[in-house]
């Protein structure tokens, strides 16, 4: 009898032993580490494409790991991060000075991070004649002082994602003017930015260049099917680029922007484990290969000759 009560002793221990390890890790142990456990992030839309590859390879790499991604407007996402809604956002600068202040006030420790270097690119249908664009032209064209496409003869749509959002806040900040006129109008993706040009010859489109630039991804090619990417210069008297990365790079093509992090979870997290991610190697391919700049990794420059 008292083998009996010794042996159920044993196996009730065994059991409670057990219990005690997830995936081979003692309850109590940290399980949110740089590879392991949820994370909520806050990124700007244009960037979708860029993460939804990302994540899904940092996923793959970490199978303990999963990343939710929220895709919002660049005003949403910082307003959603000063109340403390999310700990990690993706957008198109850093914080101001003024910003950070604001932060150090209420004792919370921000880490910003660039990791890439994207363009905001400009769409028209190829039905549309014209193909290049100077900035100077597209000031005047934000601000409505002109109005008519000159090979169409018709009056120019200029249309971009939302409302408060990175390519808003890119040409409010290229005309340094909030209220824009009204032949600028949002609708609601990127992705509605680009049908929305497919069907209208008079469109002008803003769109983040993420949404074009993956040449291996067949949906990316069906998108640009439909699309002319224009050229664009400084002025009249400077030459014309695409948004091709090494023009990005050598800041030959004007309409440039950055991509950043801002993290505010703990450092062993698995927040910051992403954020991580995306500055390594790993992280800086997937961006190479989606054809934008990273931040942490050489472009290599071919010149060709046509002789």
């Amino acid at each position: 009898m008292n083998k009996t009560i010794k042996f159920i002793t044993s196996i009730s221990v065994i059991v409670y032993l057990s219990s005690c390890v997830n995936d081979g890790r003692p309850i109590g142990y940290e399980s949110d580490t740089h590879g392991r456990g949820q994370a909520k992030i806050m990124v700007d839309e244009s960037f979708k494409p860029l993460f939804d590859t990302s994540i899904y390879t940092f996923e793959s790499q970490y199978p303990h790991a999963d990343v939710v991604p929220y895709y919002r407007a660049e005003g949403d996402i910082i307003n959603e991060f000063f109340a403390n809604k999310v700990k990690t956002i993706c957008i198109s600068r850093d914080f101001t000075e003024q910003e950070k202040a604001e932060l150090l006030k209420k004792n919370v420790e921000v880490r910003s991070d660039r990791i890439a270097f994207d363009a905001v690119t400009l769409i028209v249908n190829p039905e549309n004649p014209d193909s290049t664009m100077t900035v100077d032209r597209l000031k005047r064209i934000i601000m409505g002082k002109d109005t008519i496409w000159p090979g169409l003869k018709t009056k120019i749509n200029v249309v971009y994602d939302q409302a408060n959002s990175a390519n808003f806040n890119y040409l409010s900040a290229l005309v340094g003017e909030k209220n824009l006129p009204i032949n600028i109008f949002a609708v609601k993706s990127n992705l509605e930015v680009i049908n929305y040009v497919k069907n209208n010859k008079s469109a002008l489109g803003i769109i983040g260049l993420n949404w074009i630039s993956d040449q291996d991804d067949f949906d990316v090619l069906d998108f640009v099917k439909g699309l002319k990417v224009l050229s664009v210069a400084e002025s009249s008297t400077t030459p014309f680029f695409k948004p091709y990365a090494g023009m990005i790079y050598t800041k030959e093509y004007p309409l440039r922007r950055e991509i950043w992090m801002i993290n505010k979870a703990k450092k062993s997290g698995i927040n910051t484990g992403f954020v991580l991610f995306m500055m390594g190697e790993k992280g800086q391919l997937i961006i190479q290969k989606s054809a934008l700049v990273p931040a942490n990794a050489p472009i290599r420059l071919i010149q060709i000759s046509t002789e």
